[in-house]
């Protein structure tokens, strides 16, 4: 999945969203799932798009075009 950061779906709540999604359809514990979210929420937007791609780096491509 590629997301232009640039664009609308580049907001952190469609960000935040989007992990939200790919953990519940891999049917995280929602324990781990929270601790994500959490540390996706810590920061700034930097620190949420790091934390998303750390996290999902093999599914999600953020791209700043």
């Amino acid at each position: 999945m590629v997301i232009d950061i640039t664009g609308p779906m580049g907001n952190a709540f469609y960000l935040l969203g989007v992990a939200q999604k790919l953990m519940k359809d891999k049917e995280w514990p929602q324990s781990e799932q929270q601790e994500v979210l959490d540390k996706m929420k810590s920061g700034d937007y930097t620190n949420l798009c790091s934390v998303l791609e750390e996290t999902f780096g093999d599914e999600v491509l953020l791209a700043r075009n």
